[in-house]
Formats: C-alpha cells, sequence, structure tokens
C-alpha cells in the first residue's frame, strides 16, 4: 500500500510558493525554456547577472525563476528581490529535491530546463541575455 501511495504522490502536480505568496504550478511552464537561477545578496556576479535576466525573462519563450541561496523567504524574500531590482518571480523555498536536483555549491547557478521539463544543463557563473539564446538556438538546431 506505501507503494501505491508513493506512486500516486510521484503523479500529483509539483507547486511552488513565490515570494509573493502566490502558486506556481511547475506544469504550467510546459513549452517554454525555464531558468531556475540561484543567486544571493552578497553574490557580486548574481548582482551583475540580474539586469541580464531580466531582459530574458521578458521573452515569450522563457521564464525564470529565482531562488535565494540563503533560504530567505516570504515577505523579507520580496522586499530583498525589490530592492536588488530582480524583476522576474522568485520562488519561495529551494525547488532542487521536488525536482530530483542537487542544490548547487557555488554561486550564481543557473538550471536550463527545456519546453519539454527536462533539465537540459546547469550553468555555473553569470549569465548573459545573449549566452542564453545562443544556447537555446543551438537546442533548437538539434531537434
Amino acid at each position: 500500500m506505501a507503494v501505491l501511495a508513493g506512486l500516486l504522490s510521484a503523479c500529483e502536480p509539483q507547486t511552488f510558493e513565490r515570494a509573493g505568496g502566490q502558486e506556481l504550478e511547475w506544469q504550467s511552464l510546459r513549452g517554454q525554456w525555464v531558468l531556475v537561477n540561484y543567486w544571493a545578496e552578497w553574490c557580486k556576479p548574481c548582482l551583475e547577472e540580474i539586469p541580464e535576466l531580466n531582459r530574458v525573462d521578458q521573452a515569450s519563450d522563457i521564464t525564470v525563476l529565482g531562488v535565494n541561496f540563503d533560504g530567505i523567504s516570504d515577505e523579507a524574500l520580496a522586499q530583498l528581490g525589490d530592492r536588488m531590482g530582480i524583476e522576474f518571480d522568485l520562488l519561495a523555498q529551494d525547488p532542487a529535491g521536488e525536482l530530483g536536483w542537487q542544490s548547487p555549491d557555488g554561486l550564481p547557478t543557473t538550471y536550463v530546463v527545456t519546453p519539454e521539463g527536462e533539465l537540459q544543463e546547469v550553468r555555473l557563473g553569470p549569465q548573459t541575455e545573449e549566452g542564453i539564446r545562443t544556447l537555446i538556438r543551438g537546442s533548437d538546431s538539434k531537434n
């Protein structure tokens, strides 16, 4: 019976809470690229990539989700994101465990997820809009 319960719970949709308290259903992101970016206030390269990630998030085919490496959550996270000029959604908790990923050891780290929901690549270091577009174009040409 425990095995059946485990299988059924694995079929339940994965839902994550955003910094403002709204829920995000992971399945709703299918059909677009997703970047899950780990950052911290004290990380200088993280601060440098924020404007790039804000621009990337404005694209209709890419969603950027931020995860605070220090575990800041709730209203404090929303306020920190505002102070830092982060315009993309921030997740209230680290989704790595639920998604079967290992949390990063270094920052900034960006997990690149395909429109089909598969983890394609883990990138360490600051990302640029051009670098992300090049990765996506290269992936699209392989299909």
